[in-house]
């Protein structure tokens, strides 16, 4: 039996609590609003039913999860496997207390934070606020889930998200939940590596912020959203920033020096607003997309020397 034979067996079976469908567009799930199907796409009930269902997966089949598809470009062709979608779906967000981290030595002026990856970050910046916790205000900046801010290292305006990890929880291929400590990865700029590599992901985590004043909070995270609006073009799909800032310098300014703001190819266009943006116009292809991408870089290199590293991540087929 084919993987994909064995995946649609499962299709058929009524054990599974969550959604499970044949063929879905990936388009309304990314950010770029671009993106052909998905082999099968999965909603999960909860934690338990996600384990379930990866117990049953053959063990080739090919994986993929996503939140808000923010910072994913999902080829015209599609993803061939299974899509785990999170958002909104693996979404419990409460307090936390000290010994839920025994490894993990909390300061006294400090609280904890279960999230889980479904959750997005903007609301987790809200939650917090709210609980009269400061430091996460930055996280209002990110438009994606805390899944994708783990698995990368989301930050912006000068903070980071595993700056504020205590401990997480992950799933592997097996649907067995890993409960590892900060120390069991090398987390750097836009970067999470576990060590010893593993095939997990990231289900839920416990974050550590200040306690201090909600009046505060909440106007640190308004002027995070002021200033976000202010600086992105938030009125086009897009899917944040593209490209990681090479040390001591920064994407925008790079591509903006080379005249490239404004660059089109079909309806995908540098955002004249942010440099660092690439904006579907309405109709742009994923292949649009990517096209830019490849003559941004090749235009920063010829001109600058300077090698810009992606930070989204392209996923799919072209056919």
């Amino acid at each position: 039996m084919s993987s994909h034979q064995a995946v649609d067996k499962i299709v058929q079976t009524e054990f599974l609590r969550g959604r499970l469908r044949r063929h879905v567009p990936l388009a309304r799930y990314t950010s770029w609003r671009v993106g052909g199907p998905a082999d099968f796409f999965y909603e999960p009930a909860d934690l338990d039913d996600l384990c379930a269902l990866l117990r049953q997966l053959p063990k080739d089949e090919p994986i993929l999860f996503i939140g808000l598809g923010s910072n994913l470009l999902v080829r015209d062709g599609g993803v061939r496997g299974t899509v785990i979608h999170l958002h909104g779906l693996l979404n419990e967000l409460i307090p936390a207390e000290p010994e839920d981290t025994p490894e993990f030595k909390l300061p006294a002026d400090e609280a904890l934070l279960y999230v889980e990856s479904g959750v997005a970050s903007p609301k987790l910046a809200r939650y917090a606020a709210g609980q009269g916790l400061e430091g996460a205000g930055f996280l209002a900046g990110i438009p994606g889930t805390v899944g994708g801010a783990l698995a990368m290292n989301a930050g912006c305006h000068g903070s980071e998200t595993w700056e504020h990890v205590a401990q997480v929880l992950t799933v592997d291929r097996a649907g067995h939940l890993h409960t590892r400590g900060r120390g069991e990865f090398n987390v750097g700029y836009r970067s999470v590596q576990p060590v010893p590599p593993r095939d997990e992901w990231f289900i839920a985590a416990w974050m550590h912020f200040k306690r201090g004043d909600d009046a505060r909070a909440r106007a640190d995270m308004k002027a995070m959203l002021e200033r976000r609006s202010a600086t992105q073009p938030l009125h086009l799909p897009n899917a944040g920033s593209v490209f990681r800032n090479p040390d001591g310098n920064h994407a925008a300014r790079l591509i903006e020096s080379c005249g490239l703001k404004g660059l089109r190819i079909g309806d995908a266009q540098v955002s004249e607003k942010h440099a660092n943006f690439i904006v579907n116009l309405g109709h742009a292809k994923a292949s649009d997309i990517e096209a830019l991408i490849a003559k941004v870089q090749a235009e920063v290199q010829q001109q600058t020397g300077i090698a810009l590293q992606r930070e989204v991540h392209i996923v799919g087929t072209t056919t």
